[in-house]
């Protein structure tokens, strides 16, 4: 793998580059419900979304396909099921709650364009208003950024 590959990597482990990362099922029974202000998106919050700004949101800002995208035996990301999920590519040393796998998030299976705000703008809150588990950053996006995003991975099927 090249110095350039686990940078990004790196940075992330470090929690210097934020990820998006949920659970996988066998890790959802612990999860703590995320506080009631973060489980409404204000009303306010809702915007029109520029999937061309939120790819470049996705893929250059966020590097959400390092989580959630599987790798082939050198540690390459498998091009054709970016964004399908997979086993999240490192762990820090330290005892942690740490999540194992990334779900699929190519089209936010699940998630209505509202919950897709929530989950971008409240700090990493589910469908079901449970706190995501790390590596998933606690994102705080604006909403114009929140659309955006949502606009992109929403297109992707």
């Amino acid at each position: 793998m090249r110095v350039t590959r686990l940078l990004p990597l790196a940075l992330l482990a470090a929690g210097l580059v934020p990820a998006m990362v949920a659970l996988a099922p066998a890790q959802t029974a612990n999860r703590k419900p995320a506080p009631a202000e973060r489980q409404k998106l204000p009303a306010s919050a809702l915007a029109v979304g520029d999937t061309a700004r939120g790819q470049y949101l996705v893929e250059r800002v966020f590097f959400c396909k390092e989580c959630h995208s599987p790798r082939d035996g050198e540690g390459n990301i498998i091009v054709a099921e970016e964004y399908m999920g997979g086993p999240i590519p490192f762990r820090p040393p330290w005892p942690n709650d740490w999540a194992l796998r990334a779900p699929r998030n190519r089209g936010l299976p699940g998630y209505t364009p509202e919950l897709g705000m929530r989950l971008f703008m409240m700090g990493a809150v589910d469908r079901e208003g449970n706190q995501l588990r790390p590596p998933m950053p606690r994102f705080r996006m604006n909403p114009q950024d929140a659309a955006d995003v949502v606009a992109y991975m929403m297109s992707l099927k």
